[in-house]
């Protein structure tokens, strides 16, 4: 958040609540959400399908972009990378693969919880910290 803050022109914020919970990183332009940001620790696919729950739960109607990211301790980096991509897109919510930004940067759509004709942009990072 010290990085975000001095370098964006409207309010980066962290644990900020929006709709049903606090989310870690919320960017606002002109009172509107740009980006919600939820990060986490990698803890397997369960983890991932609950983060996604979570991170959705805090989106509101209006919210359009929003991103996972995930902090890898695990060795076998690309192994986690081949499982996260095979699990998001059995989340109920899950609309399609848009592309990928890099090896371990992929961007999906969604559909919000409750209008399954609102759609979310949502980006999946993984970062390995060994």
């Amino acid at each position: 958040m010290m990085m975000l803050e001095p370098n964006f022109e409207g309010s980066a914020t962290g644990e900020t609540f929006n709709k049903s919970g606090k989310t870690d990183i919320l960017l606002r332009y002109e009172g509107s959400n740009i980006f919600v940001g939820e990060c986490k620790f990698w803890t397997g696919q369960k983890g991932l399908l609950k983060t996604i729950d979570q991170l959705l739960g805090y989106l509101t109607w209006r919210d359009s972009k929003a991103a996972i990211i995930m902090f890898v301790p695990n060795k076998d980096f690309s192994s986690v990378i081949k499982t996260a991509k095979e699990t998001i897109e059995k989340h109920p919510n899950f609309v399609k693969y848009n592309n990928k930004s890099d090896v371990s940067w992929a961007n999906y759509t969604f559909h919000t919880i409750d209008d399954k004709n609102n759609e979310i942009k949502v980006a999946l990072m993984l970062y390995h910290t060994p």
